[in-house]
């Protein structure tokens, strides 16, 4: 079944319950635990969350001096920063009611108001930087999933991959597959990835004549890699999060290939 933009707005609506209700679990020491994002405890991770939600209900960003850390990078870095650094004094509380509450506004206006025109510019910071209506429908239950699964790691309470948020991110992230293996391993033409990831279906990639790696409609039999995994695996280095754990991931043919696409599969920032 190919998702809907209706399914991509039920998607982030359920990532945003599992994200809140998740952290109305929490208990008050557990909100400092650094997380794999450098600079970030798990108080960042959900005012980042809540700030994001609060744009796209129609709040002003909030422009306070960050000062230089280190793990800032960019304008979009700095940008999201703002929004982290602006809650900081905010308490636990504080962070869960506008991050439900912001949610509820704009699930209610996309209920109303379904989006119809999916390659029109998305509104404020996410058209500015060239993402489509679409891609901002599709980004936000990836973010809020991600964010959700980066808690739980840091307070040691695992779950929630099996949901249609998990389902969606890893189906989603599958799809860079094809510049990982082209521009960014430098394969060459011809070379053949299949990505099999427990839960889907094989993922297949081809780099054409001009170094572009595409996605096939059929996963190759013999292809000159193969990675296996599972889904929190995957997630975990395409999200650029951390190493897996010894023996999750499985690589077949040119393993050293293998190995290359492994070491460059963070495409999330």
């Amino acid at each position: 079944m190919t998702p809907t933009p209706g399914h991509y707005v039920e998607f982030w609506w359920q990532a945003v319950d599992d994200l809140s209700t998740l952290l109305e679990t929490l208990e008050p020491h557990e909100w400092s635990a650094p997380t794999d994002l450098a600079g970030w405890d798990v108080h960042a991770i959900a005012a980042h969350g809540a700030h994001l939600e609060a744009l796209l209900a129609g709040a002003a960003h909030d422009e306070v001096e960050i000062g230089e850390p280190p793990h800032v990078r960019g304008l979009l870095g700095q940008f999201t920063e703002q929004g982290v650094v602006a809650r900081r004094d905010r308490t636990p509380d504080e962070l869960i009611t506008e991050l439900r509450s912001s949610a509820t506004t704009r699930h209610t206006a996309l209920l109303a108001d379904p989006p119809t025109d999916l390659d029109a510019p998305a509104p404020g910071l996410f058209g500015m930087i060239g993402w489509s209506t679409e891609t901002l429908l599709r980004n936000r239950p990836l973010d809020l999933w991600m964010h959700e699964q980066d808690v739980r790691r840091a307070v040691g309470r695992p779950g929630n991959l099996d949901g249609p948020a998990a389902t969606h991110t890893a189906d989603y992230l599958s799809e860079s597959m094809g510049f990982v293996l082209g521009k960014r391993v430098g394969a060459p033409a011809g070379t053949t990835l299949v990505l099999q990831v427990t839960g889907h279906p094989a993922y297949g990639f081809e780099v054409g004549d001009d170094g572009r790696g595409r996605p096939l409609a059929t996963a190759p039999e013999d292809p000159t890699v193969r990675i296996t995994t599972d889904r929190e695996t995957f997630v975990l280095l395409a999200g650029g999060r951390r190493n897996p754990e010894p023996g999750a991931v499985s690589l077949g043919g040119d393993t050293a290939l293998g190995e290359r696409v492994l070491a460059a599969m963070a495409v999330t920032p």
